[in-house]
């Protein structure tokens, strides 16, 4: 059985993560959605918020499961055997990153650790969490980049009522 891990943030979830979550769900027998709870960041969501939005966008994939998970990424991949990382990409920027990242993983791990670079869907090539946050601190309507549960989620974490 191949069980990939796509790490993230997901603050908030957004279209693209969905389509790369979807489109790789169809690619391996498991696909673990695994919400990084990092220190070093300052979400706008709690790590229990985004997996509880990611369980709710993902219900219906059953061979999706969402954690949440400290530390390396390659330390968890070891105890939890997976060995396949899932990673989107949107643009050059974005490969020359997650390049880095994935040889050093794939030097350090010991293990064999792969990651799978799929391109994000030409609709949400622009799209991400960070986006979907201005925006939304702003009462701009979202829902063009979020599911509406998330929307409404925004509304309340920036204080914006129906006009």
């Amino acid at each position: 059985m191949t069980r990939a891990i796509y790490p993230g943030s997901f603050d908030p979830v957004t279209y693209g993560h969905l389509d790369i979550i979807k489109r790789s769900s169809t690619m391996f027998d498991q696909v673990i959605v695994g919400v990084l709870n990092n220190s070093a960041k300052n979400p706008l969501f709690s790590a229990k918020e985004r997996v509880d939005m990611l369980k709710k966008a993902t219900e219906e994939l059953v061979n999706v499961e969402v954690i949440c998970f400290d530390g390396l990424l390659i330390d968890y991949m070891k105890q939890n055997d997976i060995s396949v990382i899932v990673r989107g990409l949107r643009a050059i920027t974005d490969f020359e990153y997650e390049l880095q990242i994935a040889q050093s993983n794939r030097k350090v791990s010991k293990e064999t650790v792969d990651t799978v670079f799929l391109t994000t869907s030409i609709e949400y090539a622009y799209l991400s969490s960070s986006i979907v946050r201005e925006y939304a601190s702003y009462g701009t309507d979202v829902s063009d980049f979020v599911p509406e549960f998330v929307v409404e989620k925004l509304k309340k974490c920036f204080r914006i009522s129906e006009a």
